[in-house]
C-alpha cells in the first residue's frame, strides 16, 4: 500500500503555517509601525466656561462672562513626509461673546499661532522644520501611545515651561474610560508688558513695564490609554498684570475657575480615540490571536492528512499495467 498527500491536505498545512508565521509578525512588526502620530490631522477642539477678562473698550475687567477657547490643529503633510516627523500647525484663539463668530482670529481676545514638531513614535519634541516655540515635555496635544499610570511632564504654552501632571486614577468620559491626570501652576512671572501706569496703580507714571503673571489653578486631562488621545481637558487659567516689584495683582486680564471641552468636542474625541484604539487592538491582539488559533487548527489538520495520505490498493497499479499490455 502506498500513501500520497492530497492537494487539500497540502493546502491546509500551508495555510496553517502561513497564519502561524503571520500572527507574531502582526504583533512585532505591523502594529509597532501602526503606532505613529498621524500627519494628516485636521481637528478642532473647543473649551467653554465662565470667567473674567479685561475689556479693552471699557478699560476695565468684566466678570461672569462666557469665555471660549478654540484650538485648530492641522498637519503639514508635505513637511511631515520630508522630515519623517509629525509637523502640526496649531491655532488657538480666546474669544468672548462679542468676538464670536470671528472671520479673522486676530480679532479675538487673544490669538496664537504655533508649530509643533514631534517624533511620530515617542511623541518627544523634535527641534526642526520651523518649530515655534521650542518646547519640551512628554505630552501636549496628546500623550504618547500606551499611556502608563505614572506622572507625565506636560508642556504649558502660556507658562513657557513644563508642568508635572500626576496620575489620578481612571475616569469615564461620555461612557469611555481613560486615564486621568491633574496638575496646577502656581503664580509665576512670565514677562513684561508696556501699559499706562494708572492701569497698575501708578497714575503719575505715563508708561510702565508691568509684570505679566500667570497661574493655572486646575489642569485636568483624561487620555485614552492605547492611543494617547486626550478625550477631556479642563483648565483654570489666570493671567494678570502687576506693578514692577509688586506682590499683588493690579489687573486681571483673563481668569476662569474652569474652562472645559464642550460636550460636542468630548464626543468627537471619544469617537476618534475609540476608532483608533480598536484598530490597534485588532492588529496587536484580536487578529494575531485569531490567526494563531486558526493556524494551529489548519496546520494540525493538514499535517494529519499528509501523514495519513491517500491509500492505494496493493496490486492496483500492476493490474492497470497488465490491462494496457493486453490491449
Amino acid at each position: 500500500m502506498r500513501r500520497t498527500a492530497s492537494p487539500m491536505s497540502l493546502f491546509l498545512l500551508g495555510a496553517g503555517v502561513f497564519l502561524l508565521v503571520l500572527a507574531p509578525l502582526l504583533v512585532t512588526y505591523v502594529q509597532p509601525r501602526a503606532k505613529r502620530t498621524p500627519v494628516d490631522i485636521d481637528t478642532t477642539t473647543v473649551f467653554t466656561g465662565t470667567g473674567s477678562y479685561f475689556d479693552t473698550a471699557r478699560l476695565e475687567t468684566v466678570h461672569g462672562r462666557r469665555i471660549t477657547i478654540t484650538r485648530q490643529v492641522r498637519g503639514d503633510v508635505a513637511d511631515s513626509t520630508d522630515s519623517g516627523r509629525a509637523v502640526w500647525d496649531v491655532s488657538t484663539s480666546v474669544d468672548t461673546d462679542q468676538t464670536l463668530p470671528a472671520s479673522d482670529p486676530r480679532d479675538a481676545l487673544q490669538w496664537t499661532l504655533e508649530r509643533w514638531v514631534t517624533d511620530r513614535r515617542t511623541n518627544e519634541p523634535v527641534h526642526c522644520c520651523g518649530e515655534s516655540p521650542a518646547f519640551d515635555g512628554e505630552a501636549y496635544l496628546k500623550f504618547p501611545f500606551d499611556v502608563q499610570e505614572r506622572d507625565y511632564r506636560w508642556w504649558d504654552g502660556t507658562l513657557g515651561g513644563v508642568v508635572r501632571l500626576r496620575y489620578a486614577g481612571r475616569s469615564t468620559v461620555q461612557g469611555y474610560e481613560g486615564l486621568r491626570f491633574t496638575g496646577n501652576v502656581p503664580p509665576t512671572r512670565t514677562g513684561v508688558r508696556q501699559v499706562p501706569g494708572r492701569l497698575v496703580g501708578l497714575p503719575r507714571t505715563p508708561q510702565v513695564l508691568a509684570e505679566e503673571w500667570y497661574a493655572n489653578t486646575r489642569i485636568e486631562l483624561v487620555a485614552d490609554r492605547r492611543t494617547g488621545r486626550i478625550v477631556l481637558a479642563a483648565i483654570g487659567p489666570r493671567k494678570t498684570l502687576r506693578a514692577p516689584g509688586a506682590d499683588k495683582d493690579a489687573v486681571v486680564l483673563l481668569s476662569s475657575d474652569r474652562l472645559v471641552f464642550t460636550p460636542g468636542t468630548q464626543r468627537r474625541q471619544v469617537d476618534l480615540a475609540a476608532s483608533d484604539s480598536r484598530k490597534l487592538e485588532l492588529l496587536g491582539r484580536t487578529v494575531p490571536l485569531g490567526a494563531g488559533a486558526l493556524g494551529c487548527v489548519l496546520a494540525l489538520t493538514g499535517g494529519i492528512l499528509v501523514v495519513r495520505g491517500r491509500r492505494t490498493e496493493p496490486g492496483s497499479e500492476h493490474t492497470h499495467l497488465t490491462l494496457h499490455q493486453a490491449d
